[in-house]
């Protein structure tokens, strides 16, 4: 299977060599498709001293079709929703825009560039983006109280309840959850 041969490849690639700021890892050694990466919060920015949980899930018909990535940690910021899917709004995700010869590391660090440079103008969260633009003191302070409230400690990549479960867990602090949905945004 041509697939798991290169995804086999970007993964020991990333894992050997990783780009600056980012770890992978398998939630389960037996599946290749679904990766846990930790990303680093850049120095020098709001996210600087957390440590953000990224889902990558990649599909069958990868690199034909670009992978789902999200957030599995909150995070306030004007390119991911502020909620437990944190779905990710990145150009190069986007089915119009995914060109098979994209490398995961690639797809890895466009995320954490986001962090460095957010993009007000491809927001999924418009009211955050215009924060940025116009009040950029006032979005430093909510990123850096959603680090500190929910990118300290070790990443939870799970910490979601499970879909029909009851919300009850979806208020705690910690991390937010994993989901699957929203590869490229809008």
């Amino acid at each position: 299977m041509a697939s798991q041969k290169r995804i086999a490849k970007e993964l020991g690639a990333c894992t050997s060599s990783p780009p600056s700021g980012i770890t992978v890892t398998l939630p389960n050694e037996a599946d290749l498709h679904k990766w846990h990466v930790t990303i680093v919060g850049p120095e020098a920015t709001a996210y600087a001293g957390g440590l953000f949980g990224l889902v990558v899930t990649l599909p069958p018909e990868y690199p034909f079709k670009a992978p789902t990535v999200t957030f599995a940690t909150r995070i306030y910021h004007p390119n991911v929703t502020n909620d437990n899917a944190g779905s990710i709004c990145l150009a190069l995700l986007k089915a119009e825009n995914w060109k098979p010869s994209t490398q995961l590391a690639g797809v890895l660090q466009a995320v954490r560039a986001l962090l460095l440079e957010p993009q007000p103008d491809d927001p999924l969260e418009a009211r955050i983006a215009d924060e940025y633009r116009n009040e950029r003191r006032e979005f430093e302070k909510n990123a850096r109280a959603y680090t500190l409230r929910y990118a300290r400690g070790p990443v939870k990549f799970d910490a979601a309840p499970a879909e029909g479960e009851d919300n009850k867990a979806a208020g705690s602090s910690g991390g937010g959850g994993g989901g699957a949905s929203g590869s490229g945004g809008p």
